[in-house]
């Protein structure tokens, strides 16, 4: 199974019925693919849509109907379009219950920085400093290494979406809790042992006795 798959399968299990959820562009899109079919819940999208579906069928597309990043997707029954001013006022105000990000990297205290200089990596940070800000629950979707290089580290050496602690951090080898002791390791991803996510990341872990493995069903 590739890496975004496994992380897409597991941050699905994070996603409760009857909420309201916004799906960052890339990777945390590919979430609403792996839903169970009775988990009834509603995705935002900061460009102002209410009820997206999954990506639609080869042939299916329609180039009005679009995610944050320009992503093809589809609606459900019951979806709406709303204005970019109402779309942002539910994240400003608090009425998402979660948000679901990629990361560049994430720090020992669980903060999070997923964008760059523009011209460098993404064009900017979009509405990511509202979404790390305004909603209640913050789960980052992300490749554990880049090239090599460990993701989660003591210190952020790039800019900082928001002083806020992120909620969880989902893997393809591990699931990580931020808490006020410090980075939790809840879950092994799938045949990783405890010694390959340790050695693969740059901050320091709290390691319970117990790590249990993924369960991606």
């Amino acid at each position: 199974m590739e890496a975004k798959q496994i992380i897409a399968r597991r941050v699905a299990q994070e996603v409760q019925p009857e909420t309201l959820v916004n799906l960052g562009i890339g990777l945390p899109s590919l979430v609403a693919n792996y839903l169970s079919p009775d988990v009834h819940v509603f995705f935002q999208a900061e460009n102002g849509v209410i009820g997206l579906g999954a990506r639609p069928e080869e042939g299916m597309e329609d180039p009005d109907l679009t995610d944050a990043g320009g992503g093809f997707v589809t609606a459900v029954p019951g979806a709406a379009s709303i204005d970019s001013a109402m779309s942002f006022g539910l994240i400003r105000g608090g009425h998402l219950d979660m948000t679901v990000l990629g990361g560049l990297q994430v720090d020992a205290r669980g903060y999070l920085a997923n964008w760059m200089v523009p011209g460098k990596m993404v064009p900017g940070m979009g509405g990511a400093m509202d979404l790390v800000s305004g909603a209640r629950r913050v789960v980052v979707a992300m490749v554990h290494t880049a090239k090599g290089a460990p993701k989660i580290v003591p210190e952020c050496t790039l800019p900082l979406t928001a002083a806020r602690r992120v909620s969880l951090i989902v893997t393809e080898m591990a699931v990580i809790e931020p808490t006020d002791d410090g980075l939790v390791l809840r879950e092994r991803g799938p045949g990783v042992s405890v010694e390959d996510i340790v050695a693969a990341t740059a901050a320091e872990l709290i390691v319970p006795a117990e790590v249990p493995e993924m369960r991606l069903a």
